[in-house]
């Protein structure tokens, strides 16, 4: 088992969330929109999520600014966020906006607070754990999307809180987080979706 669970940290690696949550509104959102709509929705978080973190990465570990996709030490995650910060900021301001995509704008919002909680931790030496961020704030924008929508969504929850507990269990088995720090990074990810759901349920 002990084999098996890093593969959890990546399958669920933070960098794949907003693609994960986009596909997911796309999935269980009673909007419609053109085939057009949706290519140019998918295009934009893949370029400012993925592809451009990417290069990023890339180009600071050119410079010995970071060693692995992890971001084991507290020092080296601090540009990643942000920079993180400063795309979801575009996002949101930019390409998903309240009023053409209102959940997935609210699901944003709740990863830039969760974000610049994760960063201020950072200045109090505390490591919250960004996997367990990315995989709880997704956990809870499903449950929001299936009440929102009336949709069944029983089976899909239950998948993924067990998710949120392999994701955990495989940042243990690697040595990358405490139980602490895994449970501030949850909260991180949980309080703000939890909140902003007022806003658009």
């Amino acid at each position: 088992m002990k084999k098996i669970l890093p593969f959890f940290s990546y399958l669920f690696h933070p960098i794949f969330i907003p693609f994960l949550g986009t596909f997911f509104y796309v999935l269980l959102e009673a909007r419609y929109f053109t085939l057009p709509q949706y290519f140019i929705l998918f295009l934009q978080i893949i370029i400012i999520t993925f592809l451009l973190p990417i290069a990023f990465f890339y180009l600071l570990r050119t410079f010995g600014k970071i060693e692995s996709v992890m971001l084991s030490d507290i020092s080296q995650r601090k540009i990643p966020l942000l920079l993180q910060l400063m795309l979801f900021a575009v996002l949101i301001e930019k390409s998903i906006t309240i009023d053409r995509f209102p959940s997935l704008y609210f699901f944003f919002v709740g990863g830039l607070l969760s974000t610049i909680f994760a960063f201020l931790l950072l200045y109090a030496k505390f490591k919250a754990s960004i996997h367990m961020i990315g995989i709880s704030s997704l956990t809870v924008f499903i449950i929001g999307l299936s009440i929102h929508n009336q949709i069944n969504t029983i089976n899909m929850v239950t998948f993924f809180v067990v998710m949120n507990g392999l994701v955990a269990s495989s940042r243990l088995v690697m040595k990358a987080h405490s139980n602490k720090e895994l449970f501030v990074g949850f909260l991180c990810g949980v309080i703000p979706q939890s909140i902003l759901l007022y806003f658009w349920l």
